[in-house]
């Protein structure tokens, strides 16, 4: 009785397991037809093929471009973020250096001895500014250029071609090959040539010079 029961609840837990088998033998396994096109539909599908290639490698070129840009754009931000730090040592280091000289041309041996060790702390900041390919550059006796160059005074002189830097009153700095600081100098001017309108006036001043000199004198013989 308990075999019969047992053989029962074997059957119930197989059954449903063994017609699912019984099914899938007994279904027929059909063959995927294959799709044909005709040549006006296979052209339509490699027109979009290629259509959609192309839209992929356009969407990926401007995606590289934008991707340099802001990394070109990132780089030019943190240069002038530090050529603008840079910027505010300058003026302090021009003073640094101009109390420096004097201390070593003075007679003092005291004032040249404290002189010598603040040179080693004026190096290194030197040395700074040219970690950042900060350098000065010289222009005096050069040919005067906006780019790099702040005229202040100008001098109309015969001595020295037009537009020569005559004086450097302040030292100019580069970071690589862009002026940050333009020297501030003196530049020579050629003198402008009298006009012969001037010249005419200045004759015509003389003659009348000479008209009054020669009445004064006729009246003092009188």
């Amino acid at each position: 009785m308990s075999e019969n029961a047992a053989s029962s609840e074997q059957g119930t837990e197989n059954g449903p397991e063994e017609e699912l088998e019984k099914e899938v033998k007994e279904e027929e396994i059909k063959e995927v037809e294959p799709v044909t096109l005709d040549g006006k539909e296979y052209q339509t599908l490699v027109k979009e093929a290629e259509e959609f290639k192309e839209k992929y490698w356009r969407l990926l070129a401007e995606s590289e471009n934008s991707r340099k840009r802001l990394q070109k754009e990132r780089q030019e931000m943190n240069q002038y973020t530090i050529r603008n730090v840079l910027m505010e040592f300058l003026q302090p280091l021009d003073t640094f250096e101009v109390a420096l000289n004097s201390a070593e041309h003075s007679g003092s041996d005291e004032l040249k001895n404290w002189a010598m060790g603040f040179h080693m702390i004026m190096d290194q900041f030197k040395d700074i500014l040219n970690n950042y390919n900060v350098k000065p550059f010289t222009a005096e006796g050069l040919h005067f250029d906006p780019h790099h160059h702040e005229a202040v005074e100008t001098v109309e002189t015969e001595e020295h071609p037009d537009g020569l830097i005559m004086q450097e009153f302040l030292r100019g700095y580069k970071m690589g090959d862009k002026t940050i600081r333009p020297a501030r100098v003196k530049v020579a001017k050629t003198p402008k040539a009298k006009t012969p309108e001037s010249t005419e006036n200045l004759s015509d001043e003389t003659k009348e010079s000479d008209a009054e000199g020669q009445e004064t004198e006729n009246k003092d013989k009188l």
